[in-house]
């Protein structure tokens, strides 16, 4: 099975995470500011449902009154299908911008709808990796391929629902008064870790085509190739999953590993982005680590370093790792048994493999 990174990057297909809608002329029809009585857009709500229902996240950037404009959204019954919507009278691209970092996602993930061909331009100038649609066009968005993920897991359905709860977290924990350890204990967190079972495999195909900040290759793999893996005596493919007080976030890591002899290589290591402050990269690279040492195993790591996944570099370091090779823009790091650390006592570690 190849392993090619640049390979994996051409046969993959851009999927959108984030639907940035407009307002006037978009979602409904009119301007609101001139007619507090505007409609919906004929088939307007089935596209966001539907969207919803595919696990793609959705928010707002139009120029309006904020308050006016959300309590129209209200009243219309659409107001909760948008997370963090941006309604001022600022640049629609500064508006993109802020939910792109308050959701922690890729500039190139995102689809933004708009009537107005100037706003379309102000974006496309900004951020030329978004996705700019005519309002005009949304009767098809359903159709496109970019809008379709494979497959639709429990994860996919309920995205929305955990992207509310990390927002209730993050408010949480801006006004709390200690350190950044006393929060997360607070929290009281519980990591499990599995191996993949059938039901997960959907789940585990979507991680890779969707994580690329905490992604330590870029690989990306489908259906098929994780089940082979899965039911390979060569490999171990494993499924983290987190939750605390506020609830779960899902199925939020994978963890591929090659065990052949006495040496045992991470392929794929990666984490949701939503995670990146609870440092179970560093909690799964450590769990791996053990399992390597109980087996009387060397472990090492390949990874691949791109502007995005800096994160992990770090993460790798901190944890034990060290660079002993390096081939054709991928690193080989080594693990020092002399760091091997048990999980912190801020959160419950429970293995099911």
């Amino acid at each position: 099975m190849a392993y090619n990174v640049e390979e994996k990057k051409d046969t993959a297909k851009r999927k959108i995470k984030c639907v940035v809608w407009d307002l006037d002329h978009t979602i409904w029809n009119g301007i609101l500011m001139e007619d507090t009585t505007v409609e919906l857009r004929s088939d307007i709500v089935n596209v966001i449902k539907t969207l919803d229902e595919r696990g793609i996240l959705q928010s707002i950037a139009s120029r309006n009154e904020h308050d006016v404009a959300m309590e129209k959204m209200r009243e219309l019954g659409i107001e909760q299908y948008f997370i963090y919507p941006q309604i001022s009278w600022n640049r629609k691209s500064a508006a993109i911008k802020t939910i792109v970092e308050s959701i922690n996602i890729g500039m190139d993930t995102i689809a933004f709808i708009d009537d107005q061909p100037f706003e379309r331009e102000e974006v496309s100038f900004n951020h030329p990796d978004v996705l700019c649609i005519d309002a005009a066009e949304t009767e098809g968005l359903l159709e496109r391929p970019e809008f379709n993920p494979t497959f639709i897991t429990e994860d996919s359905r309920n995205r929305r629902s955990l992207y509310m709860s990390d927002i209730v977290r993050n408010e949480v924990e801006s006004s709390f008064d200690g350190s950044q350890e006393e929060f997360l204990a607070s929290l009281g967190m519980v990591f499990t870790v599995s191996s993949v079972e059938g039901d997960d495999l959907k789940r585990a195909e979507e991680l890779t085509v969707r994580t690329h900040q905490l992604n330590a290759t870029g690989y990306t793999y489908s259906y098929e190739e994780l089940d082979e893996f899965r039911h390979s005596p060569n490999h171990k493919l494993l499924i983290s999953e987190l939750e605390d007080k506020y609830g779960t976030y899902g199925k939020i890591g994978l963890t591929l590993l090659e065990c052949k002899d006495n040496i045992w290589t991470l392929k794929l290591l990666l984490m949701s982005c939503r995670v990146m402050s609870r440092g179970v990269g560093s909690i799964m690279l450590q769990y791996v680590a053990k399992m390597a040492h109980d087996a009387g195993a060397v472990l090492r790591a390949e990874f691949v370093p791109t502007d995005r996944n800096r994160m992990m570099l770090l993460t790798y370091k901190f944890a034990g790792f060290k660079e002993v090779e390096e081939h054709d823009g991928m690193l080989i790091f080594e693990h020092d048994v002399a760091h091997l650390q048990s999980a912190p006592d801020y959160l419950t570690l429970i293995s099911r493999v």
